[in-house]
């Protein structure tokens, strides 16, 4: 890939690791799980045209189990709240 003044870009996957399919960049809606909590967060992934698979960076995964321990104990300063979540016997 080419980016900005011809230098060349690496993208962490050309194909999808799991089918082989080509791989876009997307942003994403994440829904993240700790404790009784819920947090809901745009990130950029690398997502496969043909099976799905979302890719996401070190950096996002990171982010994603710092905000699942905040979740987990509680620790929701700085979130803002969207709404409530029922569980649904089934």
């Amino acid at each position: 890939m080419i980016g900005k003044q011809g230098e060349k870009v690496m993208i962490p996957f050309e194909l999808c690791p799991v089918c082989g399919g080509e791989v876009i960049e997307k942003e994403v809606e994440k829904l993240i799980l700790g404790g009784n909590n819920t947090a809901v967060v745009r990130v950029k992934a690398d997502i496969c045209t043909h099976c799905g698979e979302r890719l996401y960076s070190k950096e996002t995964i990171t982010m994603f189990e710092t905000i699942r321990s905040r979740l987990a104990r509680g620790v929701v300063a700085g979130f803002l709240p969207m709404g409530q979540t029922y569980k649904v016997a089934g």
